[in-house]
């Protein structure tokens, strides 16, 4: 859908007109030729040109991402929805008669203000404010529902800024119910309701832009979203507490986190104060990373007697995104243990351990949840004698649920006109659905030949030797070079020693890790002929996995609020850094022409020295 056809109408004072239920922020009236017009999907957003609200052209992969996923949540949940009325149905009226309930006790159990804690009240009228979760009785009757049919979701952004993806929810993803866009900026919610008001009847109809702090909204608004989404600019680990209360029960939480520094290792002390782990600078880090955050997840669910399921866990460009089920179950949360380990590096090659949390023993029908067994590992590195770094604990259970995959990329491939950013997310999702589930981290074949200064074999001739060898090895989304694979690392050391008894290497220094994994006699005879699965499927027809930037300075770009200036050349380019220098110079009257000029020329030669 374009813009509202009459643009003049967009230059009146909207603010009454656009002032959902939160009198405190009401939309000012503006200029339409201080905006710029940015166009995203279905959705069309007008943009300052001083960068008052924040807005990333670069996270449109991972908004294309999370409609995908949202999509195929929906499908599922009517899918789950439809069984359990199946089964009810199957199963046939109780025969035992309930206990009367007392009209006193049935109020004593409903608070102040006429709505139970995270559960529907029980009447034909169920307000649109108060949604049942999947989990409720589908024989419900809902206002302006037939019986058994699922409710429409609500979906609650709590950072939304500008609002582009509250409008891309609302306008691209058909049953949709209402979503709520949140924000304790004033200028960012006079921005949002300002766009929903450019996008038009539908966009008015579901979204609504509140001025609130996202925890203490989460917090007061318990079990009530479908969808949560949190995509904050840097940590999202203030908000995890509140998010995983928020959801219905089996409701999906959608969360990025973009300060990869900290979860890549940079400042260990700092990742462990946010999400409980220590990182570790291994290969994998990504992917560590990816565990960190959802074994955090886990652990603030954990204190309300719940748990997660991932059903995608992605790190792309400058961040990772994972997407997570939440359930209510005291019983299940027991095994958490069984899914989180410790991770003990090597400090010298590339061995590395996991040392689960947790294990049970089963003795007829009972099962006695008890610590792990320990250490995996000695002092010492079996490979190289070195010693370890112990990281963690990170989720070691599976971080991706292969059948949503493959639903979410049929999903992908059968619209793709309606993502702009099909060509990176059908590859990232094509990637996934090949790697092992099973197998937490990876393996850098350029680090193990480095480790031995060794010339590399091709990834297909090592492939074959590890599935010659009787194990399993898949590639990861997260790295090119990286290889997932259930061979132990004696397997894998034995591989490389038979590899450089045929390609030599020069003599080392005899202390020198290399020379101490060499001078050990390989048990295992590696067999490097091709094998069949050597290659995946997608590599087998040639599809692509990893795709390159599509433009020059492709990353995160700067807060809302902060100055533009030529130096912001490498992050903006040249083109947003004139348009903001010559907003100011009209602002300011026109100003010096030796001045703007100076400005253009410094523009220009930033340019061309990137």
């Amino acid at each position: 859908m374009s813009a509202p056809e009459d643009m003049a109408a967009c230059d009146e004072k909207i603010g009454d007109e656009a002032n959902h239920q939160n009198g405190d922020a009401v939309t000012a009236p503006f200029d339409l030729n201080d905006y710029t017009v940015i166009k995203e999907g279905e959705a069309e957003i007008l943009m300052h040109v001083k960068n008052e609200v924040f807005y990333n052209r670069t996270q449109v992969n991972n908004r294309d991402m999370s409609i995908a996923v949202l999509r195929t949540f929906m499908s599922k949940r009517k899918q789950e929805h439809e069984a359990k009325a199946t089964r009810k149905m199957k199963a046939g009226p109780k025969v035992a008669v309930e206990p009367t309930v007392e009209p006193e006790a049935l109020t004593d159990t409903v608070m102040d203000d006429g709505t139970s804690n995270g559960e529907c009240e029980v009447s034909e009228e169920i307000s649109q404010d108060e949604p049942c979760s999947i989990s409720e009785d589908p024989t419900a009757k809902q206002e302006g529902k037939g019986r058994g049919e699922v409710k429409p979701p609500r979906v609650l952004e709590a950072l939304s800024a500008s609002g582009l993806r509250a409008l891309r929810y609302a306008r691209e993803v058909d049953g949709i119910g209402q979503v709520v866009a949140l924000d304790n900026d004033k200028a960012s919610v006079e921005a949002c309701r300002r766009n929903i008001k450019f996008n038009g009847s539908v966009a008015s109809a579901k979204v609504e832009s509140h001025l609130a702090d996202a925890r203490v909204y989460m917090l007061t608004h318990p079990k009530e979203f479908d969808v949560v989404d949190l995509d904050p600019y840097g940590s999202p680990s203030v908000f995890l507490d509140s998010a995983v209360q928020s959801v219905v029960d089996g409701g999906i939480l959608m969360c990025t986190a973009t300060d990869m520094a900290v979860l890549c290792g940079g400042n260990g002390e700092v990742c462990y104060s946010k999400y409980g782990s220590y990182p570790l600078r291994g290969k994998y880090c990504h992917e560590m990373a990816l565990r960190i955050l959802l074994a955090c997840i886990e652990s603030h669910a954990n204190r309300y007697k719940r748990y997660i399921v991932p059903v995608l866990s992605v790190q792309m460009d400058f961040y990772v995104r994972v997407f997570v089920r939440i359930y209510t179950s005291a019983s299940a949360m027991k095994n958490t243990p069984l899914k989180l380990s410790y991770v003990y590096q090597c400090t010298c090659c590339d061995s590395f351990h996991l040392q689960p949390i947790g294990r049970t023993v089963t003795k007829n029908t009972s099962v006695r949840y008890l610590p792990g067994f320990g250490p995996v590992v000695a002092q010492e590195c079996s490979d190289c004698g070195k010693k370890y770094n112990m990281g963690g604990p990170i989720w070691s259970a599976p971080i991706h649920d292969q059948e949503w995959v493959a639903s979410i990329l049929a999903d992908v491939k059968l619209i793709k006109d309606r993502y702009p950013a099909f060509s990176r997310i059908s590859a990232v999702l094509t990637t996934i659905s090949e790697e092992l589930p099973d197998v937490p981290l990876f393996l850098s074949l350029h680090n193990l030949c480095a480790t031995l200064k060794c010339t590399s074999p091709s990834a297909v001739i090592f492939r074959s030797a590890v599935i010659n060898a009787g194990y399993r090895i898949s590639g990861s989304h997260v790295n090119p070079l990286g290889l997932k694979t259930d061979a132990p690392m004696d397997v894998i050391w034995d591989i490389m020693r038979c590899w450089v008894k045929n390609h030599p290497v020069k003599a080392q220094l005899p202390d020198q890790a290399g020379s101490v994994i060499l001078a050990k006699e390989p048990v295992l005879q590696a067999n490097f002929a091709r094998a069949v699965a050597s290659l995946s499927k997608a590599q087998a027809k040639k599809v692509a996995r990893f795709l390159p930037n599509p433009e020059r300075h492709w990353g995160p770009k700067l807060r809302a609020g902060r100055q533009i200036t030529s130096k912001h050349v490498s992050l903006l380019g040249a083109d947003a850094v004139n348009a903001v220098h010559n907003y100011q110079e009209e602002e300011e009257g026109g100003g010096d022409e030796d001045e703007r000029e100076s400005k253009r020329k410094k523009t220009e030669d930033s340019t061309s020295t990137n």
